[in-house]
């Protein structure tokens, strides 16, 4: 039983996935998928790879999340799941790439400068 993993990241999330050939479990820091993100948008955004492969059922995934919020680690989880999948097969990495699913986001926070209240916000000017 060969186990494929890899690593995906979005904003400040990391997430490490397991790949194995199996019956479609997927478990998330020790939880059910579906009692870690409740919310069917996020659900569907860790499930997209498998869909856009047509691999639904075929896999297990162990994978293990840190850092960030639900939608980055959702997000790191859809792009973790994709280069697993490209390390399995190769013949997937034209319908993954298609979908854009082997894409780093690479949007992050932009710090706080000194001198203003945010990062691009200022105090408000005063003339006099």
């Amino acid at each position: 039983m060969e186990v494929n993993n890899a690593i995906g990241r979005r904003k400040t999330a990391v997430a490490r996935v397991y790949l194995t050939a199996g019956t479609g479990k997927m478990t998330v820091n020790g939880k059910e998928i579906k009692e870690y993100f409740p919310s069917i948008v996020l659900l569907s955004a860790a499930h997209k790879a498998f869909e856009v492969t047509n691999t639904n059922g075929q896999f297990d995934v162990n994978a293990h999340l840190d850092g960030g919020g639900m939608h980055g680690q959702a997000d790191a989880l859809k792009l973790a799941i994709s280069r697993a999948l490209v390390k399995y097969s190769a013949e997937l990495k034209p319908a993954l790439k298609a979908a854009g699913l082997l894409t780093r986001d690479p949007r992050m926070v932009e710090r706080k400068k000194p001198g203003q209240k945010k990062a691009r916000k200022r105090f408000q000017f005063v003339k006099r």
